[in-house]
């Protein structure tokens, strides 16, 4: 499944290589290998390493602090901190508020934040599914009312992904009820800290607080907050979208999942012989990454022509399959894993206890990761809403 590489292409790898082997901490890289949960500073400390190396942003234009590298370049980044176990970056402010600041944003707002989340300064949380608004995002209630300089913003946000770390908030709210319900939409940035604004935990089945619910109640918010023009909203969301389902595909972290799996099924008996060497375990193995493959290759040719900069419907195409292949891989990696896969440990995943001295591949965590995976084919838009998009936009049915 490698890629056939250029000769700088080659110097590039080896050169992010040894910037993992220098610069990685071992002990956040043995962290995500584990599959433990990251801590705040963890995330907050990886991040700085890379933004003082100048690595942080790699998709922004170079004015701003991206590194210009070339399509290739990008690619390999991805495979290259997969296969290193790097922790995530700060993934809302980066890669999905930015783009659109960078799109529609005034360059006062462009000169504020920008650095900011380069620099790990703001912490930034999504505020866009509601109760009876996740795929359905236009339906959304969250009201904002402009009285003079500042808008007053009443509502519940959901599903809001670390928001008990957040800073800011970027969030969609209903300015008008006029037209459709598409047209009335506007999207504002708040400060977390303003009155008004209450946080509340959603315990998660493996007993982890990752999300949340927000409340605003009468949240006096700066019209100077206010990205693009007022109820144009819906257009800078859907742009945001395609940047968040792009991302979800997630391909350098399926190719090392694939490696994991199979090191695991060649140590697992089956009858007396590698479960690798099951026929039919190693026909679904081979789908997997002859799908795997077709989908790195459709990624790869959409940043080619250029579409990174423009992503539209295409970024459907590329969640669906991703998506479907991280979940599948997963539940193989549990099957694989027999009796020692089912285990539950909470103190384990949240690091109250040691690792276990073994050479296995973070068993004790499989059922919580396996669990965790449900979500991606529901969250930023469902699988099903995708396939409408692909069927509207692309073959125009």
């Amino acid at each position: 499944m490698d890629l056939e590489y250029k000769e700088e292409d080659l110097h590039f790898r080896d050169e992010v290589r040894q910037f993992f082997k220098d610069h990685l901490p071992t002990e956040l890289s043995e962290k995500v290998r584990r599959r433990r949960h990251l801590q705040r500073e963890d995330a907050v400390r990886w991040h700085k390493i890379l933004a003082e190396k100048g690595w942080i942003a790699p998709g922004w234009p170079v004015k701003y602090g991206g590194t210009g590298w070339s399509a290739m370049q990008r690619h390999i980044w991805a495979e290259e901190y997969a296969k290193a176990y790097a922790p995530p970056t700060l993934s809302f402010g980066l890669n999905l508020l930015a783009p659109v600041l960078l799109g529609f944003a005034s360059e006062e707002q462009k000169q504020h934040f920008l650095p900011r989340i380069y620099h790990a300064e703001d912490w930034w949380c999504q505020g866009y599914s509601e109760p009876g608004a996740g795929s359905d995002l236009a339906s959304l209630n969250t009201r904002a009312v402009r009285e003079g300089d500042f808008y007053i913003v009443n509502g519940q946000k959901t599903w809001t992904t670390l928001g008990q770390h957040a800073d800011w908030i970027f969030c969609l709210v209903r300015t008008s009820t006029e037209g459709t319900k598409q047209t009335g939409i506007s999207f504002l940035l708040i400060d977390m800290k303003t009155p008004g604004i209450t946080v509340r935990p959603i315990i998660t089945m493996d007993e982890t607080h990752e999300v949340n619910e927000v409340f605003f109640d009468n949240v006096k918010v700066p019209v100077a907050n206010l990205v693009g023009e007022e109820n144009k909203g819906w257009t800078y969301a859907k742009y945001l979208l395609g940047h968040e389902r792009t991302g979800i595909a997630a391909i350098g972290n399926s190719k090392r999942e694939l490696k994991v799996l199979k090191r695991l099924a060649l140590s697992k008996q089956l009858n007396g012989a590698p479960l690798l060497q099951d026929p039919q375990f190693a026909a679904r193995v081979a789908d997997i990454e002859i799908e795997l493959m077709a989908l790195e290759m459709t990624a790869l040719s959409l940043v080619a022509d250029g579409a990174s900069s423009k992503i539209g419907p295409e970024a459907s195409m590329l969640k669906v399959k991703g998506t479907e292949i991280s979940q599948a891989i997963s539940e193989m990696l549990l099957e694989a894993s027999g009796p020692s896969g089912l285990a539950f440990d909470p103190d384990y995943l949240h690091n109250r206890k040691p690792a276990p001295d073994s050479g296995e591949d973070a068993l004790a965590a499989l059922a919580a990761h396996y669990f965790n995976l449900r979500k991606i084919t529901i969250f930023g838009g469902s699988n099903e809403v995708q396939r409408n998009v692909i069927s509207k936009m692309i073959l125009g049915l």
